[in-house]
């Protein structure tokens, strides 16, 4: 069963993106040195790449080639995409992906982007682990890392290392069972 892993940026407030969808502060740091854990490590362990609309639309406008010719990648989104950018696919369905997901076996999927799509593989409990590059840098609003979704759930600490230019990476895992408030024995006759 692959994994589905989260590999993302963020303000130490806790954006993604400017209100402009603006990633020009995050760019500043394209000379971040991370090590064993640079992007480049990251997607040879990639099979499968997994975006929504909104993050294909931003990586289309761009004039850059397109990055992702070594993997699979399916688009979530329920309209037609004319003149793709790059080889793809498309899927409407959140819940169908999943199950088609956790059936592969050829390599890791990276759900890319926002946090949107990332928040619908949370509260489905199909996310596996989360890495988060804390960049030091306050943008004071935009798209925040983990929109509200009233999702609860538990984290467990895989590793933390503090990196180039401040930068902070936190690893987690995510703890699919279920939470002792959560799981309540069940009433008994008779008490």
């Amino acid at each position: 069963m692959a994994k589905i892993l989260g590999y993302i940026a963020t303000s130490l407030d806790g954006f993604i993106a400017t209100e402009e969808d603006s990633l020009e502060w995050l760019f500043e740091y394209n000379d971040l040195d991370l090590g064993e854990h640079d992007y480049r490590n990251f997607i040879k362990r990639i099979r499968t790449v997994v975006m929504g609309r909104g993050t294909y639309d931003f990586l289309a406008r761009d004039d850059s080639p397109w990055a992702y010719g070594e993997q699979r990648v399916l688009v979530v989104t329920s309209r037609p995409i004319p003149n793709p950018k790059g080889q793809l696919e498309t899927r409407s369905d959140v819940d169908d992906l999943i199950t088609e997901l956790q059936g592969l076996s050829d390599g890791g999927v990276w759900i890319l982007g926002g946090g949107q799509l990332q928040m619908a593989f949370i509260e489905r409990c199909a996310l596996d682990e989360i890495e988060i590059y804390v960049m030091p840098e306050l943008i004071g609003g935009g798209r925040p890392l983990f929109p509200s979704a009233g999702v609860r759930t538990r984290l467990r600490l895989l590793q933390t290392n503090a990196l180039d230019q401040g930068c902070v990476r936190l690893h987690y895992a995510f703890d699919h069972s279920p939470r002792s408030e959560d799981a309540k024995p069940p009433k008994t006759a008779g008490r």
